[in-house]
């Protein structure tokens, strides 16, 4: 004789059926839980080479400073990563991780980190450690004077 309960809506549940379900509902929250981004790091303050904030920006399009942004490096500015891979070139690109969709934390040793699973980019955007499946996206910026904004 099979265990069962009457569920809502009044038609009957084995306890087989039921522990599956209950198991597949549990699968679904703690991926749901991962790709949410509540691992990541409180903060996400742009930050410079050597971990300072940089300059005070006065334009709502105004990302950074040139000066802010080390050759060789990068800085985080809310949802945009800037780079200059070489002496006056500068690249954009999102600040969310190809993964799952957690934000990317720092610019340091030539790469850029995301916290949450150990992905890492190159300046220009692409993968260089997984489980990332594919280069950052790019995101248009634009050198105006002393200032990156966004494009």
């Amino acid at each position: 004789m099979t265990d069962t309960t009457r569920a809502p809506g009044g038609f009957a549940v084995d306890r087989r059926t039921a522990l599956a379900a209950t198991a597949v509902a549990a699968t679904a929250l703690t991926v749901a839980g991962c790709s949410s981004g509540s691992d990541q790091p409180a903060s996400a303050a742009p930050s410079s080479k050597n971990g300072e904030a940089p300059a005070k920006k006065q334009d709502a399009d105004e990302l950074a400073y040139t000066k802010d942004v080390p050759v060789g490096g990068g800085v985080i500015a809310g949802d945009v990563v800037i780079t200059q891979p070489t002496a006056g070139t500068f690249q954009g690109f999102s600040s969310t991780c190809t993964h799952l969709g957690c934000k990317v934390n720092a610019v340091a040793d030539g790469v850029i980190k995301c916290p949450c699973h150990g992905s890492s980019f190159h300046l220009d955007g692409t993968v260089a450690t997984g489980p990332a499946p594919r280069a950052l996206d790019a995101k248009a910026i634009r050198v105006d004077g002393d200032k990156i904004v966004s494009a």
